[in-house]
């Protein structure tokens, strides 16, 4: 039977787009304070606040991460790195706050005053303990190597009589046992002297100032992590520390990744994240061959910095493929957490991407701005700008390491391009800022929580002459 080319433009669906629509306001039953908006980023990992911060190289690193993490979101390390980098930063984030740090940084007796200071500058740290084999014999800081002769041994300047706390110890045991003997650092050992982990004055402080933060059972900040699903070797070097691998692909309905990401799900313990897909049928087909799946990333083409829409006029704009997911995963009674990817520029955004049945939404264009995100501050025109480019810009696929998803033998055109955008400050206020008016649109529509709202949000369709009436208009605002 031949196709009909008429009805299959005639019949198109409507692939909606934020600037189409918005949320009908519904009766209230809390105030926008008492509004609660924790939800799930994947199946296991429960965030307080909705943001995730996007896989992008001037984007995410782990001094993001960790900002996202201690306000209770979470940020996804760039791939755009070698593996150990990325391992490296991943591990700055799980050592950045704990209160008993498993993985620590030690140096043996013998070694000399100048490398104690070199480990320390290297991975920014104030003291070392010291260790023979895995036994403790001292702890060295940077007031014992401050004036002290480069060549001397560690042995020579640390304190040998060191304070020690047991596995058991408490948050209150600790803190009384810095406060009584006025140290920083508590190493915890064994009955035998082995060393088993540090508690720093620091981490307990930010615990306690961090008191909704993504924690993993230890009391670690979480972080998620991108893989391409070819690059075995990264997933299984990544997945000792992380506790999220994020699939970082443009278009993951493909026969090829989908099977090599079951490959990935086979071998790695960490959470697994799959996208990005952009409708239902991609939901199904992955499910249908993956074993494991912990949360899903969806939109093709929203993203401020792609050019795939506009390229090759394919797309999956962030709303429609969030509704279209949402769709099939009820349809597979399914409660996989959905990542609304791109698109993203202000809370009231967020809003219907959440209304729409996302868990979550993943924000690159709103972090690049921040303090935190790599990139130095540039000044333009009186005013400072950071740079944020798109992982498939010529100048990011230039970078080896990110072949794998632009793949010049598949791709040979760059999708993605690279500017810059306004400096927003410290992510902190940018984060407090969105949670506000997170909460302030979940109040107008009704909801008490994220989960309220799939079921209680209504959607309002605008014309183009309207979403003008929409803005502050008929006013000179002040810079224009």
């Amino acid at each position: 039977m031949p196709h009909s080319f008429y009805k299959k433009l005639a019949e198109a669906p409507n692939v909606f787009t934020f600037k189409d629509y918005v949320i009908v306001p519904g009766k209230a039953e809390v105030e926008p304070s008492q509004v609660d908006i924790n939800s799930s980023f994947t199946k296991n990992i429960r965030v307080s606040l909705p943001f995730v911060s996007s896989p992008m190289d001037t984007v995410t690193e782990s001094e993001m991460a960790i900002a996202l993490a201690r306000m209770g979101g979470i940020g996804v390390i760039h791939r755009n790195m070698t593996v150990e980098e990325q391992v490296e930063q991943v591990r700055r984030v799980k050592r950045a706050e704990s209160f008993i740090i498993r993985d620590v940084y030690t140096i043996q007796p013998e070694s000399t005053v100048s490398q104690a200071i070199e480990v320390m500058n290297k991975y920014n740290i104030s003291g070392l303990p010291v260790v023979e084999g895995d036994r403790l014999t001292g702890i060295v800081t940077k007031r014992d190597v401050s004036f002290a002769d480069l060549n001397w041994r560690v042995c020579d300047v640390m304190t040998k009589k060191v304070v020690t706390a047991k596995p058991n110890v408490t948050v209150e045991e600790a803190k009384k046992i810095m406060h009584d003997h006025r140290i920083e650092k508590l190493p915890v050992i064994d009955d035998k002297g082995k060393l088993l982990g540090l508690i720093t004055i620091k981490d307990v402080y930010s615990r306690e100032r961090y008191s909704t933060a993504t924690r993993d059972p230890e009391g670690r900040l979480r972080v998620a992590a991108a893989i391409s699903p070819f690059d075995l070797q990264r997933a299984k070097a990544l997945d000792k520390y992380v506790d999220v691998l994020v699939c970082d692909v443009a278009h993951f309905h493909n026969t090829n990744i989908l099977n090599s990401t079951k490959k990935v799900a086979n071998e790695v313990k960490a959470d697994l994240v799959i996208g990005n897909i952009g409708t239902g049928q991609a939901l199904k087909d992955s499910i249908s061959i993956i074993d494991r799946v912990d949360g899903v990333r969806v939109g093709i083409g929203s993203g401020s910095t792609c050019m795939t829409s506009v390229i090759t006029k394919a797309a999956a704009p962030t709303l429609f493929a969030v509704a279209s997911t949402a769709d099939a995963m009820e349809e597979l009674g399914l409660e996989i957490p959905i990542i609304a990817d791109g698109g993203i520029r202000n809370s009231g955004d967020a809003l219907l991407a959440l209304a729409a049945g996302a868990s979550t939404v993943m924000m690159g264009m709103v972090f690049a701005g921040c303090r935190e995100s790599p990139g130095n501050l540039i000044k333009i025109g009186g005013k400072y700008y950071k740079p944020l480019r798109g992982m498939g810009s010529l100048s990011a696929r230039q970078k080896r390491f990110v072949i794998d998803r632009y793949a010049s033998a598949a791709k040979g055109i760059a999708e993605g391009v690279e500017g810059y955008v306004p400096y927003r400050g410290d992510a902190q206020s940018v984060i407090e800022e969105f949670a506000l008016g997170l909460r302030a649109s979940l109040g107008y529509s009704g909801a008490n929580s994220i989960k309220d709202l799939w079921s209680k949000a209504r959607f309002g369709l605008v014309t183009n002459a309207g979403l003008e009436e929409l803005k502050p208009h008929d006013i000179i605002l002040p810079g224009e």
